[in-house]
């Protein structure tokens, strides 16, 4: 395994990591998400160049519009969570009510 694999995994599991144990604020958690999304974005570049092919090369870019959309509508549901409860920490929410 080459230190550029093992970055790509370090970067993402305590990505993962830190959505799993910090959940405290909503924009704590979509940062989380949102460097999860950017490491396979730098994998997923970065794959066509080690294997010397250049018909994946549409991929980053797919993967870079989800990506996009991904954080527009986290920070549509922070600014609709924050004006209906005051704040955006996770544990005022309840999702029973409506």
């Amino acid at each position: 395994m080459t230190y550029l694999h093992l970055s790509f995994y370090a970067t993402f599991t305590l990505s993962g990591l830190g959505l799993a144990f910090h959940r405290t604020h909503l924009i704590s958690a979509l940062l989380c998400l949102e460097s999860m999304m950017l490491s396979m974005y730098i994998a997923l570049a970065m794959w066509p160049i080690q294997m010397q092919a250049s018909s994946f090369t549409i991929l980053p870019i797919i993967m870079l519009t989800f990506s996009a959309c991904e954080a527009g509508a986290g920070l549509a549901l922070l600014v609709a969570s924050t004006r209906t409860h005051g704040s955006d920490h996770l544990h005022n929410f309840n999702l029973l009510q409506c």
